[in-house]
């Protein structure tokens, strides 16, 4: 891992997208890492575009402002990419993971994104409708970003998922979304 990486997150109010990016960040401070995970809220509302941000280091984290040039840029609502600049600030060997069915190289085209940038996608929302019932993509996501980046262990992040849906939710959930976290980081593909 670089001695910092940062994460931007793209997603829409009632997707899970602050929440993951809380549930990254505690994970990797388990796993030993120095971490920031803050949100950027517009009106604060069910559907409203929302970005939210990791930093995550090998030492301690001196910088608190935001997050201009991500290495990573999680973009949990497809339909983003045609509503804001989702590439914006990306340095040349940022990695874009993308929740939708379309193929990497269809998403790739769509982004404009760069031959020295990755272009990851993932169908997190299918991913979480059959392992919980739900829509709700930040799970899976938080897989397909693990296994794009390695800045954690999977047991670490399955144990921090687990510690905060168990504050929330049913064990049938917690389950759901332990099984949605695997399948994001098995099924994600790069084109």
């Amino acid at each position: 891992m670089a001695k910092t990486i940062e994460i931007r997150w793209h997603g829409r109010g009632g997707q899970g997208t602050v929440t993951a990016a809380k549930v990254l960040a505690d994970a990797c401070l388990s796993g030993g890492r120095y971490v920031q995970a803050f949100p950027e809220y517009g009106p604060e509302r069910a559907g409203a575009p929302i970005r939210a941000f990791n930093r995550v280091s090998e030492h301690a984290i001196r910088m608190y402002g935001p997050v201009l040039h991500p290495k990573v840029v999680s973009i949990a609502d497809a339909t983003l990419m045609d509503a804001i600049n989702v590439t914006e600030g990306a340095p040349d060997d940022a990695i874009f993971i993308v929740n939708t069915s379309k193929d990497p190289k269809e998403v790739r085209e769509k982004l404009g994104a760069r031959d020295t940038q990755k272009v990851l996608t993932v169908n997190a929302s299918k991913i979480a409708i059959e392992c919980f019932g739900k829509p709700l993509p930040n799970s899976s996501m938080l897989g397909a970003i693990i296994k794009a980046t390695g800045i954690v262990e999977m047991d670490t992040l399955l144990e921090n998922v687990k510690k905060s849906f168990g504050k929330k939710f049913a064990q049938k959930i917690i389950d759901g979304n332990l099984e949605a976290t695997k399948r994001g980081y098995e099924e994600v593909q790069e084109g």
